[in-house]
């Protein structure tokens, strides 16, 4: 679950990701001002767009991408708490009004337990009435663009082959993420990562967050305000606990 050597270029190969557009999406979602935990935060980005309008916490898996994070945040001014914690474990000192699970964190756990007993970990965190937000990926994407599909890029200093292919459980993904980093010499240095996601239908998580204590407020694809369709690739969700 963790990204290792993966966090010192990850940046450079996800610029293109729409991260303003998940801020946009929790800004609709939270009023301004509140306290928010952005979990599975990685190396940062979208937290420090949502600390422009929220007091944000950042928690991640990877010591990693937290280190980065928090360069992040010092070059720009910003005083964000990061946390090294597992999502399934929650533990911050105070209770949070929002939890953000943005960009298909929730994904990487990979049994229903893990997935039941993060509810449950962000029920125990939020005050009564705070939101769960999260999108994941969807059954369509999973059995489509991720079934023995391979993609490559190139970045200034890196580049990747990233080969995805049906794991063993329902609806899950392997992912063998190859590298070539560049390094002071101007030699490229290579480095192998294995991944696993893995998603369920959104029915499912539906009665996993009610059982967890929470009301189902929305249901809704691909950065619109519409229902998912058919062939959604990104699924999103907000809960509010009772």
């Amino acid at each position: 679950m963790a990204y290792e050597q993966f966090a010192y270029v990850y940046d450079e190969l996800m610029q293109d990701v729409p991260y303003p557009e998940w801020v946009a999406w929790v800004l609709e979602q939270v009023e301004p001002g509140k306290r928010i935990a952005d979990i599975g935060c990685g190396t940062g980005t979208a937290t420090l767009l949502l600390a422009d309008h929220y007091e944000v916490t950042g928690v991640d898996l990877s010591e990693e991408m937290l280190e980065i994070a928090q360069e992040k945040a010092m070059e720009t001014n910003r005083h964000i708490d990061f946390w090294v914690q597992d999502m399934r474990e929650l533990e911050l000192p105070e209770p949070v009004d929002a939890i953000t699970i943005l960009c298909d964190s929730l994904n990487y756990l990979q049994t229903e337990a893990d997935v039941k007993q993060t509810f449950d970990s962000a029920a125990r965190l939020l005050t009564d009435g705070g939101k769960l937000l999260f999108d994941v990926h969807s059954p369509y994407k999973m059995e489509t663009l991720f079934n023995g599909k391979t993609y490559a890029t190139h970045a200034e200093q890196s580049s990747y082959i990233w080969f995805a292919d049906p794991g063993e459980e329902p609806l899950s993904v392997v992912h063998e993420l190859t590298f070539f980093i560049e390094g002071e010499d101007g030699r490229y240095d290579r480095v192998d990562e294995t991944h696993h996601q893995r998603t369920y239908p959104p029915e499912q998580y539906i009665t996993w967050l009610r059982e967890a204590g929470f009301r189902v407020c929305a249901v809704t694809g691909d950065f619109t305000s519409d229902a998912p369709t058919e062939t959604a690739e990104r699924i999103f969700f907000v809960a509010e606990k009772i």
